[in-house]
C-alpha cells in the first residue's frame, strides 16, 4: 500500500527541493559569419504551425507581419483564389442553405444545362441562351461569381467539367465544341463542324476523347490530342438531343427527335463504340421525343425522359428491354428539354418539370416523394451534389439558378 500511495502522491506533497523548477537554458544566438547570406525568417502564413523558433523571431521582429488580403476585390488573383478555394468539410454548405435555396444570377436568358465539378465540387458550371458560361462558387459567402466565358458566339448548348482539373467542353449555335482552361480564363482548343452541336459528354475512360451530337443527326467521336474526328456514328437520325456513355466507354445511348417524320424506332439507338454499329435500334418504339438519357450509377438499367411526360426505364444489357410495369410520373415535360438525373447513392431521381417544379421520385418503388415549387417558367435541368446526396442544383427557363437542401 506505501508503494501504491506513494506511485499516486500528489505532487504538492513532495519535498520541496522536487518542487523547484529547472532554471531555462538560454542559449547565445549565433553569429553571422562573413561572406554568408544571412537567413531572414519569412512572414508566417495565416493557418499553418509557427515553431518557437519563428514566435520568437517574430517577437524580437515586430515588423515581421503576416500579409492582409483584402476580400471582395476582383482582381485575378482573387478570382484564382475563389477557384482553388474548397471548405474544410462539406457540411458547411449545409449551413449556408438553412433549408433555404441559394439563387444564383447572372443569365440574361434562358440556362439550357448546368453541372457540377466531380474534383472540384464547389464549382458549378452552367450554359444558357446569352451566349455565356458562368463558373459558380457555391461555397463562397462573397464571390460567388468566379468566372463569365463568352467564347461562343452563339447560345451555349451544353456544358460538361473534364475529370481532371479544371477543363471545360462546351458546344453550341455557333456550330463548335470548345475547350476551356478554366483557372487560367482561356480557351484551349476549337472543335469545327457542320452542323449545330446540341450535346458533348466526355468519355469516361479516356478525358482525351469526347462525343457530340448535333441537329443535323450526325453523332462524332473527337481526339482532344489530334483535334480531329475519330469515328463518325452514321444513321437516318433526327437531331440528336442526349449522348448517354456506359460507365465502360464500350457502349452509348443515343436520342433523337422523332417529331419530323423519322421512324420512332430510332428515337433511342444503343451503339458500341469501338465497331460503330448500332447493337439496337428499336429500345424505345413509341412516338416521343426523349430529351434525356441518364445510366444509373450502380444497376444494370438506364432511363429515358419522354415527351409523354414520364420517364421511363430500361435494362442496360442487351437487348435493353423497356420496363412496361415501372415508370417515374406525376411531372410535365411539354415539349422541353427537360432533363433528370440520379442522386450520387442512387436511391433518388430528380426531374425538372415544365410547370417549374422539381419532382423527387425513390428509385426502386417509383414513387414521387417530393416536390418542389422552384421557378414560374420551366425547370429545365437538374444536378445532384457529387458528395452530399441532398443537395440539388437546378435551372431554369427564365435564366435563374437555385441550389437547394433537401429534407430526409
Amino acid at each position: 500500500m506505501d508503494l501504491l500511495s506513494s506511485a499516486y502522491a500528489d505532487p504538492s506533497s513532495d519535498d520541496d527541493d522536487n518542487n523547484k523548477q529547472p532554471e531555462p537554458i538560454i542559449r547565445p544566438e549565433k553569429r553571422h559569419k562573413p561572406g554568408y547570406p544571412q537567413h531572414v525568417p519569412k512572414a508566417p502564413i495565416p493557418g499553418r504551425y509557427v515553431s518557437k523558433r519563428e514566435r520568437l523571431m517574430a517577437h524580437k521582429n515586430p515588423n515581421l507581419n503576416p500579409p492582409v488580403v483584402e476580400l471582395g476585390s476582383n482582381s485575378e488573383s482573387d478570382r484564382l483564389a475563389s477557384l482553388r478555394h474548397k471548405t474544410r468539410g462539406y457540411p458547411r454548405l449545409t449551413q449556408v442553405l438553412e433549408h433555404r435555396p441559394v439563387s444564383l444570377h447572372g443569365h440574361t436568358k434562358a440556362v439550357n444545362s448546368i453541372q457540377w465539378s466531380s474534383c472540384h465540387a464547389h464549382l458549378l458550371a452552367s450554359a444558357g441562351m446569352d451566349h455565356n458560361i458562368y463558373i459558380w462558387n457555391v461555397w463562397s459567402n462573397n464571390q460567388k461569381k468566379a468566372r463569365v466565358f463568352s467564347f461562343h458566339g452563339a447560345p451555349v448548348k451544353d456544358v460538361k467539367w473534364s475529370q481532371q482539373g479544371y477543363s471545360l467542353l462546351s458546344c453550341g449555335y455557333d456550330c463548335s465544341s470548345r475547350l476551356i482552361d478554366v483557372e487560367k480564363g482561356i480557351e484551349t482548343q476549337v472543335f469545327k463542324d457542320d452542323q449545330i452541336i446540341g450535346v458533348v459528354k466526355f468519355d469516361p475512360q479516356d478525358s482525351n476523347l469526347f462525343f457530340s451530337g448535333g441537329f443535323k443527326g450526325c453523332l462524332r467521336l473527337w481526339d482532344i490530342r489530334t483535334g480531329k474526328v475519330v469515328h463518325d456514328y452514321v444513321r437516318n437520325l433526327g437531331p440528336v438531343l442526349d449522348v448517354e456513355i456506359s460507365p465502360n466507354g464500350k457502349q452509348f445511348i443515343s436520342s433523337s427527335d422523332v417529331s419530323g417524320g423519322n421512324k420512332s424506332e430510332n428515337s433511342i439507338i444503343v451503339w458500341d463504340v469501338s465497331r460503330q454499329v448500332p447493337l439496337s435500334n428499336q429500345v424505345y418504339v413509341e412516338a416521343y421525343t426523349c430529351p434525356c438519357i441518364r445510366y444509373h450509377p450502380f444497376d444494370q438499367t438506364f432511363i429515358a425522359q419522354s415527351n409523354g411526360n414520364y420517364i421511363a426505364i430500361f435494362s442496360s444489357n442487351s437487348p435493353f428491354k423497356l420496363n412496361k410495369y415501372k415508370r417515374y410520373e406525376g411531372h410535365g415535360v411539354s415539349g422541353f428539354p427537360i432533363k433528370c438525373n440520379f442522386n450520387v447513392n442512387g436511391d433518388k431521381l430528380a426531374s425538372g418539370s415544365s410547370d417549374g417544379s422539381i419532382y423527387i421520385y425513390d428509385y426502386k418503388s417509383s414513387k414521387c416523394v417530393k416536390k418542389v415549387k422552384a421557378y414560374e417558367q420551366a425547370c429545365v435541368d437538374i444536378a445532384f451534389h457529387p458528395v452530399m446526396s441532398n443537395v440539388i442544383a437546378s435551372c431554369s427557363w427564365d435564366g435563374d439558378i437555385s441550389i437547394f437542401e433537401l429534407d430526409g
